[in-house]
């Protein structure tokens, strides 16, 4: 029974630790969701957030897609900072996210995706892909929301 109580007890020690890092850990995300999702219901009409994004490029912006009040898919842009305005869009004026993805096979050829974000650089909203080229190196790829065209890349990192 004391072997028992001498493998549990510290199990249970690791376990307690892991849970409140792991929640500390998360709380700045939170409380930028909450922020994001608050203002985006009340400027934007938002009744859902079916997805968030936090995008740090020259500025922060956290990007909310979910559904407004006449049942239409929409994009927010939330600016970090609260006296900046919002930029809305319908998910149908820009391209998807599937969309972008091709566009980057196509010219690009990625050995991996990593993953796909909207933006904000310049007051345009942006798609920021982030692949392993054939080298294995680590790439980022730019391609404006609305028009689907290739805006930047930051290549070799």
């Amino acid at each position: 029974m004391k072997k028992w109580f001498l493998i549990i007890l510290p199990l249970i020690i690791i376990i307690a630790a892991s849970i409140y890092v792991y929640r500390d850990a998360r709380a700045p995300l939170l409380k930028a969701e909450q922020y994001a999702e608050k203002r985006a219901k009340i400027e934007a009409k938002l009744v859902s957030n079916d997805e968030f994004f936090v995008y740090h490029g020259t500025k922060t912006y956290y990007v909310i897609i979910g559904q407004n009040q006449e049942d239409v898919k929409t994009i927010v842009w939330v600016p970090e900072k609260n006296n900046d305005k919002i930029v809305i869009k319908k998910a149908s004026d820009g391209i998807s996210e599937d969309e972008a993805i091709s566009k980057l096979i196509k010219e690009e050829n990625p050995k991996k995706i990593l993953g796909a974000r909207l933006g904000m650089e310049k007051k345009l909203p942006v798609w920021e892909l982030s692949y392993l080229d054939q080298n294995s190196k680590l790439n980022y790829y730019y391609i404006h929301f609305d028009t689907g065209k290739w805006w930047r890349k930051i290549e070799n990192l």
